[in-house]
């Protein structure tokens, strides 16, 4: 690539992605005082069970329901450097503020992961979001063209896009940890009729890393509650906060350089390297 061609196309990313405006929804204050699971709860209501039983994560009917950390669902590291590249796909249909906070919450994991996005071309894996019904995804690597749904009015904002893509990265929701026992109590009498399934226990793989209230990827207080009584306590101190967190946790982006076996004093990035590594090839 040219010098000259080069510098136009980081100019280009420059204010088509990094200075583009904000998605309004992040701005609306009624969206503050809602946690991750009361977006996911609101957008996913219509969604079937049986296709979605731990909530956000579809089923696969064609891989074995294993931990992630199992053998073959990661997402490769490049032969040739320190990243794991991951290619992606857009959907059109969403508006370009829209695209502009997708690809604002792709590129929030190039500041302390090695994990980068690249527009798809040729590869056969890829994630690709659309404007589907609710807010979801599958359960790390699957093969071939991999969707992560994000409903319009609803599920495009950064939490959500940083949590569907946590999924798919390899990452179950923080509450059914295989230790969950020991940091919060489940309150099954006050869960909805057939939502119990979203707190099952899930014989996860913690990478040696704590229990992480401020997760990302944890539900909050009143989860799936028939009764405006809390679901999730967490213990010993019952009045934790617990489930709202607005961006991933350091916990969190310490458990995907541990999975995906990051070096982290190799991921300070200047910003023109930021530039030129993220999503510069037009989909």
């Amino acid at each position: 690539m040219t010098p000259v061609l080069l510098f136009l196309l980081l100019s280009l990313m420059s204010r088509t992605v990094f200075s583009a405006p904000p998605n309004a929804a992040d701005e609306d204050p009624d969206l503050e005082s809602m946690d991750i699971s009361e977006i996911l709860e609101t957008a996913n209501k219509g969604l079937d069970s049986r296709e979605f039983p731990d909530g956000d994560i579809r089923v696969n009917r064609k891989r074995n329901a294993v931990p992630c950390t199992a053998r073959g669902c990661k997402w490769p590291k490049s032969r040739w450097s320190r990243y794991v590249y991951i290619p992606v796909r857009i959907s059109w249909s969403f508006s370009r503020a829209e695209r502009n906070v997708i690809i604002r919450s792709l590129v929030s994991f190039y500041r302390s992961t090695c994990i980068r996005f690249r527009w798809r071309s040729y590869q056969r894996d890829y994630l690709s979001f659309y404007p589907g019904t609710g807010c979801w995804s599958y359960l790390g690597r699957q093969g071939g063209r991999q969707l992560i749904s994000l409903q319009k009015r609803g599920c495009v904002y950064t939490r959500t896009v940083q949590h569907e893509v946590l999924h798919a990265l390899g990452f179950h929701h923080e509450q059914v940890r295989s230790d969950r026992d020991q940091h919060v109590s489940i309150l099954y009498q006050n869960i909805q009729p057939g939502r119990a399934h979203n707190f099952r226990k899930v014989a996860t793989n913690n990478l040696g890393t704590p229990y992480d209230y401020n997760s990302v990827m944890h539900y909050g207080r009143f989860a799936f509650s028939k009764n405006r009584q809390p679901t999730i306590i967490p213990k010993p101190n019952a009045n934790a906060v617990i489930g709202r967190a607005s961006r991933m946790s350091a916990n969190d982006i310490k458990r995907v350089n541990i999975l995906y076996q990051c070096s982290e004093s190799k991921l300070k990035t200047r910003f023109s390297e930021l530039l030129s590594e993220t999503i510069t090839h037009s989909s």
